[in-house]
This record gives C-alpha cells, sequence and structure tokens, in this order.
C-alpha cells in the first residue's frame, strides 16, 4: 500500500478562499476583520510566520496589524499593550508570538487576552470551553487537524485515535476536539507521551495516528499497522547534504516507511503547518461576527446574547 497524501496546503487555500465572502458580508454591514499581531524580539522564525499571517490575513480581507517590540520590552510595558489591544473596537483577534524573551512570563502576558480575542484558543477560558463542549475559539493547529479530516471525509468516528504528545498547545487539545460527540469527532482517543512505555504498543493500533511530539522521525513504518491515517504534526529541521542549504524539514514520522503502509498521510512541509493560518483567520472572522452579534444584541436589549461559534 501507498499512502494518498493530504494536501493540507490546497485545504488552507480553499478554507481562506471561503473566508472572503463571509469578509465581504461583514465589511458591508460596517465591520472590518482586525488582527492583531505582537512580535517581541527578532526570533528569525517567529518573523517569517508573523509575515506569513499578515499576507495571507490581508490576502483574505482581514485588516493586520503587526507590532513589533524590542526585546528588552518590560513586562509592564507590554501589559499596557495587551491592555490597549483588548480595548480596541477595531480588533476582532490577538495574537501574542512565542516564543518570548525570557524576562517575560508568557502565561501570565497570554492570560491578559480577552476571551472573546483570543484567537490563538490558548487562554484557559477558551480550553475550558473546548474540554465541555461549548462554542469558543479553538486552537489553530489542533482545529486544523479537524478539518483536514473534513475535507478529506476521514471520519474519526468511532475509530481509535491515538495522540503522541501531551502539549498544551496540540496534543492535549487534539485530544480533546476528537473526542467531542460532534461530526468528524466523536472517536475512542489515547494520548501518549515521554512518559508511555512501549509506544509502538499503542501506535500499532491507532485507526488515526497524530504524531505531536516535536521530534524528527520519530514514528517509522514498523510503528503503524495497513491501513492508518497519518497526521503529522510535528516540524523538524535537520542535517542534509541533499540541500543548498545543508539542512531539511521533516515531521516526527519517518515518511518513506509509514507511507508504505498508511492509506492517508500528510507531508511535511505542506500538511497540517498550512492550516494553523486559515484557521486563525476562521477565528478572527468568528470574532468580528460575534462582534457585529453583540452589537445586534446591544440594540435589541438587556435581556438577548451572542456568543462566538
Amino acid at each position: 500500500m501507498t499512502a494518498q497524501l493530504i494536501d493540507g496546503k490546497k485545504t488552507a487555500e480553499n478554507i481562506r478562499s471561503a473566508l472572503k465572502s463571509r469578509v465581504a458580508a461583514l465589511v458591508a454591514k460596517g465591520v472590518t476583520p482586525g488582527l492583531s499581531v505582537t512580535l517581541v524580539g527578532e526570533d528569525p522564525a517567529s518573523k517569517v510566520y508573523v509575515g506569513a499571517k499578515d499576507a495571507a490575513a490581508k490576502e483574505t480581507g482581514i485588516t493586520a496589524w503587526t507590532h513589533r517590540l524590542p526585546a528588552t520590552v518590560s513586562e509592564g510595558e507590554l501589559t499596557e499593550h495587551l491592555i490597549k489591544q483588548n480595548e480596541d473596537p477595531a480588533v476582532h483577534g490577538i495574537l501574542l508570538q512565542l516564543p518570548l524573551p525570557s524576562h517575560l512570563p508568557s502565561e501570565k502576558l497570554l492570560d491578559l487576552i480577552s476571551p472573546k480575542k483570543d484567537v490563538d484558543g490558548f487562554h484557559p477560558i477558551s480550553l475550558g470551553n473546548l474540554m465541555l463542549g461549548r462554542p469558543g475559539f479553538r486552537p489553530c493547529t489542533p482545529w486544523g487537524v479537524q478539518e483536514l479530516l473534513r475535507a478529506y471525509g476521514l471520519s474519526p468516528e468511532g475509530k481509535h485515535v491515538v495522540v503522541v504528545g501531551r502539549s498544551n498547545i496540540v496534543g492535549k487539545p487534539v485530544a480533546n476536539i476528537l473526542i467531542q460527540k460532534e461530526a468528524f469527532a466523536n472517536a475512542t482517543v489515547t494520548v501518549c507521551h515521554t512518559g508511555t512505555p512501549d509506544l509502538a504498543r499503542y501506535t500499532r493500533d491507532a485507526d488515526f495516528l497524530i504524531a505531536a511530539m516535536g521530534k524528527p522521525e520519530v514514528i517509522t513504518g514498523d510503528m503503524v499497522k495497513e491501513g492508518v491515517v497519518v497526521l503529522d504534526v510535528g516540524v523538524n529541521r535537520i542535517k542534509s547534504d541533499k540541500t543548498k542549504s545543508g539542512t531539511r524539514l521533516v515531521g516526527d514520522v519517518h515518511f518513506e516507511s509509514v507511507s508504505q503502509k498508511a492509506a492517508w498521510i500528510t507531508p511535511v512541509p505542506g500538511g497540517v503547518g498550512p492550516m494553523t493560518i486559515a484557521m486563525l483567520l476562521t477565528n478572527t472572522v468568528r470574532g468580528a461576527e460575534a462582534a457585529l452579534a453583540e452589537k445586534t444584541v446591544a440594540a435589541a436589549g438587556p435581556t438577548a446574547t451572542a456568543t462566538v461559534r
């Protein structure tokens, strides 16, 4: 068996294209979705990623602001800046790019972002709503995994999903998404991690395998069964004598061996990665739609309610 590719780049393009009509509908009603991104310092990877977010947002019709602050910015200054973004009615989504310089408390600063504008989906309220199955912003990469499954008609309902990795960014939220009683979820989910003995015992039993541990090519062909669906979230740079740069990108899955047994697999790059920005933009549009709904509710009277959906 040779796996069919799950094309995240094409799927992300389709999502961004579909967002344009939603943005146009909002603009017609006097609301232009706005995304505020804050970049602290000069981390090269973060600069590239933020630039890609900015370009994708503007291409979709979303107004995007990138606030570039020096690495020496104080906690107080960054706190004041984030509070201003919370209070700005033109901003519907706020993203604080990580990693931050070591003197800044990441969790404390992320918690300052209003849950109504938490388009990264990392606020405790956002994650709590996810766990409880309530409406709200979902973390972009895990949600992107689900939307890839939806785009290809690969339902994990009633199947065994094995997630390798327990990070707050991918592993835990993707497990919570896929266990929900909803379409393209409703799975039996096992979460493995560094404390799991005999990892292959679990990965060989997976109908759907999500690799998100951040270690290059750890999952090999002998660790999966025939017909598995593999979504590789890992992005790792390793040495290579076949490229001009001397390095190449690989996932957490050994693509060559696993693709010989899998039914479907995401490549790296071009798989899950492009979905992160697509879902970030989707959350921003949802935030703008919720803001418009709140205005409508306010006009209707004090007993009405609106929420992000």
